[in-house]
């Protein structure tokens, strides 16, 4: 597996989730998944309880899409270099939407912004899963190159 093509994959996969949460979540303010607000609920809980400051909301907000996209991509770069990418990043993007609608309430980030009606839950799942998608036809796309 080589790692640059891996990690340029999962970067082009956390960009298009991010981007389709974004534009999303300002067209369908009542119903799209506002994973941003789960973000800024876990960063705001992390720095509670390393007793540190609490940033404002703008500053919150960036540091929350910061860490998305990291994180994202650093999670869609599984998808590897090999010939099964497309494959991988499928059933990637699938376990992390479920995961974004199962995991946030255990995890007492509460379950509205990824949970509140099913067309939230579908879209979840939906832009998760796209994610991983172009996850794994970077990684192919980029291994023909080679």
């Amino acid at each position: 597996m080589k790692i640059l093509p891996s990690l340029a994959a999962g970067l082009a996969g956390a960009l298009v989730l991010t981007a389709l949460h974004e534009t999303v979540r300002r067209l369908r303010p009542h119903d799209a998944p506002r994973m941003d607000l789960l973000g800024e609920r876990a960063l705001r809980q992390l720095l509670a309880k390393a007793d540190a400051d609490q940033p404002g909301d703008q500053e919150a907000y960036f540091l929350t899409m910061v860490g998305d996209i990291a994180g994202n991509a650093l999670y869609y770069s599984l998808v590897g270099s090999g010939p099964h990418a497309q494959r991988r990043g499928l059933l990637l993007g699938l376990a992390a939407g479920v995961g974004g609608v199962v995991l946030p309430g255990p995890l007492g980030l509460g379950s509205a912004p990824s949970a509140r009606t099913p067309q939230t839950q579908a879209m979840t799942v939906a832009w998760y899963t796209v994610g991983g998608v172009v996850a794994g036809a970077v990684a192919r796309a980029l291994r023909r190159r080679r």
